[in-house]
């Protein structure tokens, strides 16, 4: 038995893989994210070998490399003959295995995070850095298969091999050939010892593929911390722009500077109105400044990484095939590396993350993982801090914790800081300015104290905590009647709406008050430090007039000892005005 088949094998699948290796993901990258018409001509060209019958494909290989074709006739003016060649099996080879090549690909980079994309342009990250650092290393897996799949395919075809390079002896008879020959003349025997070969080599390259996915860890970096740099002061943040999201319009506006918060349910568009700031995603128009810097609008639109943009996202978007250190780093690419270690140290050491320089994101608890995403966002001392739900994914205990590390960090940022939430708690402890947003409109923007106080619309008390309401009717003599609550108030005129917050609401006698009325327990919600009580208004039995309140717990003991019924007196300066939104 000669072994040519095998050699002849051997040099058309590693030439032709290579090949259909890079044709196949560089056309997977570019196709990457596209829609339409343009991806389904495209794609249906590159998957067309796999669906088509091998010698339709090898046959329509002759007619464009032919004698009688136009390329065929140049390649041979410039001495070249493919046909009947075993350059011909390479070319075979790359053409019926790269649409393998082509899905894996694609596959592998639809399966990263988007948010580790938006994370590295924020960075700075171009299309180049993007596919070589983050792209390809995280989508690894997916192209290593992709290799073994075209390998086997190229190793393995015979219809197209056959039509364009023929069956020669020692030229272009590969092992699939050599089988068939074998098989028609009846020497089964040589037939199953070249099946085996075939069979071996695609079992090595798949326990080869699986040693490959597990590689030695990374080298530990001896590093000694610095300390940290002066901070230089940044200007305020403008922006007022719309963008079409689904069933609504995004209509964000707002300026800031220091920490501002902005406030809304899911969906209201808090997230979406970060990722135009950050240059993550285009408004359909409008304006983003910097100070004096326009970032978006008037024929200006910055990429992410000029923007000068920090952001946290929700779910962190770290690295995960990155070390803590290295995840710190990723934006430092064009600094010297003295300034990059300088940079990384004084993170690690603010943010208590110096033990923790070379482990994995998966070996981190959610809050380390928050504090490295925080210290990458940093880094770059960028002039816009974006913080998108910081804390939605902690524990109370961890959330606590990391919120006065996270006030501690603030306090020596210069930049603007947005803060988005749904808590208005956390958006009161962090923030001096909050932004109320509802259905991709900001319906109110004050500093906090005042927006409390007076938060203007009916939307936005609720948003900002109060849960007792009652529609208004004007009565005679200036008064107003509370339809809801089934009483009379000493009210200015003007509004459709009352509200009072559960904290607001007084229990128990108040001399020569008016707004003064009696209220009976309906339920009692009690948790460690407050109790939340459901009261009826002006009579035990009935079951409307409801006012939820909230009581501290040393009040609750206080007034469990009173008799029935306790009395609610509602403060006209505890009262909300509201118009209807």
């Amino acid at each position: 038995m000669t072994w040519s088949p095998l050699i002849i094998s051997l040099k058309c699948a590693l030439l032709g893989t290579p090949l259909a290796a890079a044709l196949g993901t560089g056309a997977a990258w570019w196709m990457l994210g596209r829609r339409g018409w343009t991806r389904g001509l495209v794609d249906s060209l590159l998957i067309a070998p796999l669906v088509l019958p091998p010698t339709v494909v090898g046959f329509l290989l002759l007619l464009l490399l032919g004698s009688s074709s136009p390329l065929g006739r140049t390649l041979q003016h410039l001495g070249l003959n493919l046909i009947f060649t075993w350059q011909a099996g390479v070319i075979t080879a790359a053409v019926v295995s790269l649409p393998l090549m082509y899905r894996s690909a694609l596959a592998a980079f639809e399966q990263v995070d988007a948010n580790l994309v938006q994370a590295a342009l924020t960075l700075g990250a171009g299309r180049w850095t993007l596919f070589w650092q983050l792209m390809v290393p995280l989508a690894w897996p997916g192209l290593l298969s992709g290799v073994v799949l075209s390998f086997a395919r190229a190793l393995g075809e015979f219809g197209a091999t056959l039509m364009l390079a023929g069956d020669i002896p020692g030229r272009t008879e590969t092992i699939p050939i050599a089988i068939f020959a074998a098989a028609s003349a009846g020497d089964l025997d040589t037939a199953a010892r070249w099946t085996s070969v075939v069979l071996g080599m695609g079992v090595g390259m798949i326990l080869l593929v699986h040693w490959l996915r597990f590689p030695p860890a990374l080298p530990r970096p001896r590093r000694a911390p610095l300390p940290l740099p002066e901070r230089r002061p940044s200007p305020g943040l403008t922006w007022q722009f719309t963008k079409q999201l689904g069933s609504f319009t995004l209509q964000a506006s707002g300026t800031a500077s220091g920490v501002v918060g902005i406030l809304g349910a899911s969906g209201a568009g808090k997230s979406m109105t970060l990722k135009c700031i950050a240059g993550l995603e285009t408004p359909d128009q409008g304006y983003i400044y910097l100070g004096e810097r326009a970032l978006f609008g008037g024929g200006v639109n910055t990429t992410s990484g000029q923007r000068q943009v920090g952001f946290l996202f929700q779910d962190y978007a770290l690295f995960p095939h990155l070390s803590v250190s290295q995840n710190i780093a990723f934006g430092l690419k064009g600094l010297p590396a003295a300034e990059q270690r300088r940079r990384v140290d004084q993170q690690l050491r603010q943010l208590h993350l110096e033990g923790l320089a070379d482990r994995r994101p998966s070996q981190l608890s959610g809050g380390q993982r928050q504090r490295v995403a925080l210290a990458r966002a940093l880094v770059c001392e960028p002039e816009i801090l974006l913080l998108d739900e910081p804390f939605s994914a902690l524990d109370s205990y961890l959330r606590d914790q990391l919120e006065q590390e996270l006030l501690n960090v603030l306090k020596t940022y210069a930049g603007v800081t947005l803060l988005v939430t749904h808590s208005l708690e956390e958006a009161y402890h962090f923030c001096d300015h909050l932004l109320v947003m509802d259905r991709g409109r900001v319906i109110a923007a004050a500093p906090k104290e005042q927006l409390l106080a007076h938060p203007g619309t009916l939307t936005a008390a609720r948003l900002t905590g109060c849960r007792n309401f009652s529609r208004l009717e004007p009565l005679p003599g200036g008064r107003q009647r509370a339809l809801d609550w089934g009483c009379d108030l000493e009210l200015g005129g003007g509004y459709g709406w009352v509200g009072i917050r559960p904290l607001d609401v007084t229990l128990g006698w108040v001399p020569q008050a008016q707004n003064s009325f009696p209220g009976w327990p309906k339920s009692v919600r009690e948790s460690p430090w407050q109790v939340t009580l459901d009261l009826q208004l002006h009579s035990p039995n009935g079951d409307d007039h409801r006012l939820e309140v909230q009581l501290e717990r040393g009040q609750w003991q206080d007034l469990r000892a009173q008799v029935l019924p306790w009395q609610v007196y509602l403060d006209p300066k505890r009262l909300l005005l509201l118009h209807a939104d």
